[in-house]
């Protein structure tokens, strides 16, 4: 008997060739109806046997394009229309609109062949798609997701495109980036004067350049990158200078993983993260001896790599490179570039040469980079590939939008049970950030049909976020505390609503009492917390100064351990210093003079690294404690004594630790043992504090967040210790420990919050 049943598909369903999939499956099950996109996802209308519509289900749920991703089929009883075959009908929009967008994805095997063969018509072409790859997210101006609403509206397709467009057994059905040599877009090469180079392959001249120890500008996926051959020390140095990033590792594309294998030493689970259609960043350890340049990477036992995630990529790495150094196209500080006279304009002290391409990016997105620890994906960086793929929640909340923090800002929409984290937007210390951010904000309103009711914030006055979500005059705002989001978007992700134990480690945030806070132990929920310790308040002299120069902060703790008498201390630290600078600041801390208290643990690791010798000054935010957690020898057991003190809540004395330290660095142990000891003894410290909260509280939940818990060797080691001791331990693997992952954390908790009104 025949019978008519109606499909809602909801999730990401558009864009990834999920209409010629139904076709071919109904086709496959001798079915007729229709197929097509609507504003909340696909909408199906199949007819046939019983059977054979049930297997049609079964199929849709089990077995779904490679891209798509399915968050709900409604099936229901619909009338039967009598038709004669099955068919891919028109998009509609009507009312609310609930579809999801596809992130970004590298090519994929098909077309990658396809570019790679003399034969087909898309030979060597760097802008080859289909429906299973290429730009989603950066391009689209609105849904639903069809061309006319995405940057490639501007490219009328030729015969043979359209045909492939038309066509529901071919690869390309409705691929709306779809394009060839003919009718899509084309890449050329400029001096960085503007003035265009003639060359009949811009791409193997570009090759030529970065040989010869050129900087490249090159315009990717989400934006520009600078390019050097990564091999060429002289280049990478170059550029450093150029860009004013004087430290900090640079990211290095090779063009397959045996490639990537001659200088790192990835793991399974590292490869499969390399080789994901989100191709992100991943730290992987280094392998010596290898090729690269020192200046790629100091300092530090990791290279950021990635595999080619463009056509464009693969032509300039094929056969060619060892790797290439990706980092963003940008001066240090700023959003990265993507359009193209704004490159020319920006860049044009930074690189020598532009390859350009006229395909617009309507959004800037950022490469995505991740960790594995403990065996577990860990987001440093959440946004090309990733982005705006949601984070699900437990229940549905209200439509919140959350502003974020300070550094590494991102931003968050919430509609019913789905969170939407934006790309990495950046530090919000300058005008052209805070105008990408107040974009973002826009462009996400709009391809998600969001309309917030309320506005999330950081607490802190200061923060520019903090600032917008007050100038929303429309909406209500809602401040929540730094830590408190921290652990509520531990707590988000894994669906977690019940109060427990939360470590929210990191170097700065706006307290209640005014001070700045980092080091927190809160016992918390979802609606409020409190504090059940904390590490002991220390001056901060010369206030943000000393997040620049840890020397400061390494005084500090020495004047809380020894008072006046540091100034007796064996210590090379001390000795590298004049007598007057240490002075100046040990007044400053007595007389209160721009020295505001913190009880960060990002500052204390700040301060360790320079007492023991590492380092002084930084160049960029984080840089002494990565090191210190780089120094370390994983070998060593040893610990120093600590005291951990009774009451509520708990102010954790540093002084025994830093005087162990003291101990340490006068008997010239190396600081490898002096790091792994250190960071043992915080394991074995907040594994107590832990432990005594329990026979207080009866919470059995810890969860872990904050941009500490970058390190590997305190995330593991704490997560390891608190299981064994019995603790269920929650940790971040879908979005950022670090203030990347924070807007989620406020829109949770403004909504929990909004529900005791």
């Amino acid at each position: 008997m025949t019978v008519a049943k109606k499909i809602n598909v909801n999730g990401i369903v558009q864009g990834v060739g999920f209409r010629p999939f139904v076709f071919q499956l109904a086709a496959a099950h001798n079915l007729c109806g229709r197929v097509s996109n609507t504003s909340s996802g696909v909408t199906i209308h199949i007819e046939g046997l019983s059977s054979a519509i049930e297997a049609f289900a079964r199929e849709l749920t089990e077995n779904p394009p490679p891209l798509a991703h399915i968050t709900q089929i409604i099936i229901t009883e619909a009338r039967l229309k009598e038709y004669d075959e099955f068919s891919i009908i028109k998009s509609r929009s009507h009312g609310q609109r609930f579809t999801l967008i596809s992130p970004d994805v590298s090519i994929c095997d098909d077309c990658l062949k396809e570019m790679l063969d003399p034969g087909d018509r898309r030979y060597l072409y760097p802008f080859i798609n289909c429906t299973n790859c290429g730009p989603r997210y950066t391009i689209i101006d609105d849904i639903p997701y069809d061309r006319p609403k995405t940057s490639m509206r501007l490219f009328q397709m030729c015969d043979q495109c359209q045909a492939e467009y038309n066509d529901p057994m071919d690869r390309r059905f409705h691929a709306q980036p779809n394009a060839c040599p003919v009718c899509g877009p084309h890449v050329e090469l400029l001096e960085n004067t503007g003035e265009k180079m003639v060359s009949n392959d811009p791409i193997a001249e570009c090759i030529t350049l970065l040989k010869s120890g050129h900087i490249l500008a090159v315009k990717g996926l989400g934006g520009f990158h600078l390019v050097v051959d990564a091999e060429n020390e002289a280049a990478v140095k170059r550029l450093r200078q150029r860009k004013h990033r004087e430290e900090k590792p640079l990211a290095v594309m090779s063009l397959d993983l045996a490639t990537i294998s001659q200088y790192t030493i990835p793991t399974p689970e590292e490869e499969k993260l390399l080789l994901s259609p989100q191709r992100p960043i991943v730290l992987l350890p280094k392998r010596e001896p290898h090729r690269l340049a020192d200046s790629v990477s100091p300092n530090s036992r990791y290279y950021g790599a990635m595999l080619p995630y463009t056509p464009l990529h693969h032509l300039l790495l094929k056969d060619n490179f060892l790797a290439l150094v990706m980092t963003s196209g940008n001066m240090s500080e700023e959003p990265i570039a993507i359009d193209n006279q704004d490159a020319l304009e920006r860049l044009q002290t930074l690189a020598d040469y532009f390859l350009l391409h006229n395909r617009d990016i309507y959004l800037r997105s950022d490469d995505s980079v991740v960790k594995t620890i403990n065996r577990q994906v860990r987001f440093f960086r959440r946004s090309r590939g990733y982005v705006p793929r949601p984070v699900f929640l437990k229940k549905p909340v209200r439509s919140i939008l959350a502003c974020g923090a300070e550094l590494k800002n991102t931003i968050c929409l919430t509609r019913k049970d789905q969170a939407f984290l934006s790309q990495h937007v950046g530090d919000l210390e300058n005008l052209a950030t805070f105008n990408f951010f107040k974009k973002t904000i826009e462009h996400l309103k709009r391809i998600l049909d969001i309309e917030p009711g309320y506005v999330a914030c950081d607490m802190h006055p200061d923060y520019l976020s903090t600032r917008y979500a007050r100038a929303q005059e429309r909406i209500p705002v809602v401040e929540v505390q730094h830590h408190h989001a921290h652990i509520a978007a531990c707590m988000a992700e894994h669906q977690v609503a019940d109060p427990l134990i939360g470590l929210a480690f990191d170097g700065t945030g706006f307290g209640t009492d005014g001070c700045i806070w980092g080091g927190e132990v809160l016992l918390a929920s979802l609606d409020q917390f409190k504090r059940g310790g904390h590490l002991a308040y220390v001056p901060m002299p010369g206030g943000s100064a000393a997040i620049k120069e840890p020397w400061r902060m390494a005084v500090s703790y020495l004047y809380q351990a020894y008072g006046r008498d540091l100034g007796r201390l064996d210590l090379p630290f001390l000795a590298a210093h004049q007598a007057n600078n240490i002075e100046t600041i040990i007044e400053m801390i007595e007389k209160g003079i721009n020295s505001p208290y913190t009880s960060s643990l990002g500052r204390l690791f700040d301060g360790v690294a320079a007492l023991a010798g590492l380092r002084k000054t930084v160049a960029f935010e984080g840089q002494a404690a990565m090191e210190l957690e780089m120094a370390a020898d994983l070998s060593e057991t040893g610990e120093y004594a600590y005291a951990v003190p009774q009451g509520a809540p708990l102010a954790i004395p540093m002084e025994t630790i830093i005087q162990g330290i003291v101990q340490d660095v006068q008997k010239q142990i190396h600081l490898s043992g002096i790091s792994m000891k250190f960071h043992n003894t915080l394991v074995h410290l907040f594994t107590d504090v832990c432990i005594n909260l329990r026979q207080q509280t009866g919470f059995a939940k810890v969860a872990l967040s904050g941009g500490v818990f970058q390190n590997s060797i305190l995330l593991s080691g704490l997560t390891n210790s608190l299981a064994s001791k019995g603790f269920e331990v929650l940790s971040h693997t879908r979005v950022p420990s670090n203030d990347g992952g924070i807007a989620l954390g406020q829109a949770v908790v403004a909504d929990a919050m909004l529900n005791k009104i």
